[in-house]
């Protein structure tokens, strides 16, 4: 179409370009979106706030942070005039990439220049805090959206049950979505699922399905991740037999399941050490090419969990076959394993193929380590080990 365009002797505006780098990014192809920039370039057209929270907005879709920040950096170097929504969109970026203080970070900054946050801007902020399950810094922004003449919308009481699910605390999410309802806001879909979640974290599979039910009463159709975050809250208390029901019911409503509903009903055979049925399910996974990192996580967790160290290291190589990463979850379940047979040099040793891996430890990992020692000495090392790579450990991106 751009190219009829051109061909047309229309001359492109910076909505043209705006739609042409989400296009890009959305395809995933980068390379063509920075073509963009540098067509601007070369008809003297330099890119203005429109253009780059365009391409801010496409490459925070695609999950490509460190090319958001990257751009964000030429933007103020370039002295691009950033905005509200220039600001929002990073506070956004470092929320999903986990990192609620560098999008502090960006807030701070953004009220030091003297530019405006809008409802949209606090709510990101509630979200970051959210994801990391700090719910006392969601709710302190919350207030402070608040006090600034803001009403909360649907999406900033999400954002902010949200915070309460993530924490482990599911009555005071669910006092949230009453406190919705008495604010005469309506709950969407998004909050009767994240109430479903709530539970499920906390292991109150009940309160989950009554929150399931009440949202079908309501006249919504359940989507695929109502039905998934149900079948995990199932998993968690081990009831397979309601998890089969659930997935039965999921086919019954023409859905079919993605891989976040299998690899809920995979950990649910998992965690009741029905390995063959999980065994049978992965293989289907494998065959449709629907196994993702999450899926070998659950597989290696199951294994190292039964004492199976020959299949656990098995489904940790299936990875590689697949050209898959291995995460943090993945590395530190299969130490795991071996720390409950206190092969503490074997613990060391997937530590540091872990790191080599340039995958950086939890507090899980730490908690792993710990537990392979034998004694104080030992100890003592783990510490010291967990102390220097947080030394070293570089954050993912800088302000």
């Amino acid at each position: 179409m751009y190219a009829a365009l051109l061909e047309a002797r229309c001359v492109p505006t910076e909505d043209t370009y705006a739609l042409l780098l989400r296009a890009y990014c959305n395809a995933g192809s980068l390379h063509r979106a920075e073509g963009v920039i540098s067509e601007m370039r070369e008809h003297g057209i330099p890119p203005s706030a429109t253009v780059y929270n365009a391409y801010l907005d496409g490459l925070l879709k695609a999950r490509c942070s460190e090319k958001a920040v990257e751009v964000y950096e030429r933007m103020k170097r370039e002295r691009c005039r950033t905005n509200t929504e220039t600001y929002t969109l990073m506070i956004n970026v470092y929320g999903k990439s986990k990192q609620p203080m560098s999008a502090m970070k960006v807030f701070k900054e953004m009220q030091s220049l003297g530019c405006k946050a809008n409802i949209c801007t606090y709510t990101a902020l509630v979200n970051a805090f959210a994801r990391e399950g700090l719910c006392e810094k969601a709710e302190e922004m919350f207030e402070e959206m608040q006090q600034a003449g803001h009403e909360p919308d649907v999406y900033a009481y999400n954002a902010l049950m949200e915070a309460y699910s993530r924490a482990g605390f599911p009555q005071a999410a669910s006092e949230i979505f009453s406190l919705m309802q008495h604010m005469g806001c309506e709950p969407d879909r998004a909050s009767y699922n994240i109430l479903v979640d709530a539970y499920g974290r906390a292991g109150l599979h009940r309160e989950a399905e009554a929150v399931f039910e009440s949202l079908k009463r309501q006249g919504m159709a359940p989507t695929m991740k109502s039905h998934m975050l149900l079948l995990a809250a199932h998993a968690r208390s081990g009831n397979v037999a309601r998890c089969e029901e659930v997935m039965a019911q999921l086919h019954k409503s023409g859905l079919a399941p993605d891989t976040f509903a299998l690899n809920a009903m995979l950990n649910a055979y998992g965690r009741a050490g029905r390995l063959g049925d999980m065994e049978r399910l992965l293989a289907a996974m494998e065959r449709r090419g629907t196994s993702d990192v999450g899926t070998y996580n659950v597989a290696v967790n199951a294994y190292g969990r039964a004492g199976y160290l020959e299949r656990m290291e098995a489904a940790f190589a299936s990875l590689e076959r697949r050209d898959l990463a291995a995460d943090v979850v993945t590395w530190t379940s299969r130490m795991g394993a071996y720390a409950r047979k206190k092969e503490y040099r074997r613990c060391l040793e997937i530590f540091e193929e872990m790191v080599d891996a340039g995958c950086y430890p939890d507090a899980g990992t730490a908690k792993v380590l710990v537990a392979a020692c034998s004694d104080e000495r030992q100890v003592e090392q783990v510490t010291a080990i967990v102390r220097s790579m947080h030394k070293e450990a570089k954050t993912l991106f800088t302000i």
